[in-house]
């Protein structure tokens, strides 16, 4: 489909609308994620369909499962915020328990494994590089993602470790844009976790003084 190439050129290289238009809006999804709107997940749901158009046409299995896999997440994203916002309480964010963090790591170590295998032994998957690196940007991010939809702070150092990976497999699909996004990422998830953690402590804090103000 000739609508998949669109795109324009810049400094000799080949720059895909769905690539540009897709990382834009994924960029607003972490700023909006930052203010806490039930507006950062039909961004998402947006940006997703748009980067799997750009994936599917770099041959980039990993990243196009993974938007597939954001548009899911991020539907039940959007119903879950939209039920936290709802109630008595209102919207919080938290650090996840010992116990949480233990299974988002096996869900990001075994995910990875598996995926990678499926990768590796299916012939008709034409992994673009590395299907250890495709398979843990997809895992990884699904693995934020529902962190995310769960309001917990830890969501954003899961981000963290993806970029690490996301730009060498960005820029070996062929996809600059996405690469370049993924630096500006990672000062906003920087910027992101550090004020979510802010606002667990204070209200963290903020729960004994009340206590013992009632008691």
């Amino acid at each position: 489909m000739n609508w998949l190439n669109a795109g324009f050129e810049l400094f000799g290289e080949h720059i895909l609308w769905t690539d540009l238009i897709g990382n834009v809006l994924s960029l607003a999804v972490v700023w909006l994620a930052m203010r806490k709107t039930i507006w950062t997940w039909p961004v998402q749901i947006t940006g997703a369909l748009l980067l799997l158009a750009a994936s599917l046409h770099a041959a980039a299995p990993g990243n196009a499962f993974k938007q597939v896999l954001f548009i899911v997440l991020a539907s039940y994203g959007w119903s879950n915020w939209t039920r936290r916002q709802r109630a008595d309480s209102g919207f919080v964010v938290r650090r996840a328990t010992a116990t949480e963090r233990l299974v988002l790591l096996a869900a990001l170590a075994i995910g990875t494994t598996v995926v990678a295998q499926l990768f590796i032994h299916l012939d008709w998957l034409k992994v673009a590089w590395s299907p250890w690196a495709n398979a843990y940007i997809f895992v990884g991010s699904a693995v934020a993602t529902f962190a995310q939809s769960r309001a917990l702070v830890d969501f954003w150092i899961i981000w963290v470790l993806v970029d690490l990976v996301g730009v060498p497999l960005a820029l070996k699909s062929g996809l600059y844009v996405s690469a370049a996004v993924y630096g500006i990422f990672f000062v906003m998830v920087m910027a992101g976790f550090r004020n979510w953690l802010r606002e667990s402590r204070d209200r963290q804090q903020a729960g004994p003084r009340n206590k013992a103000v009632t008691a």
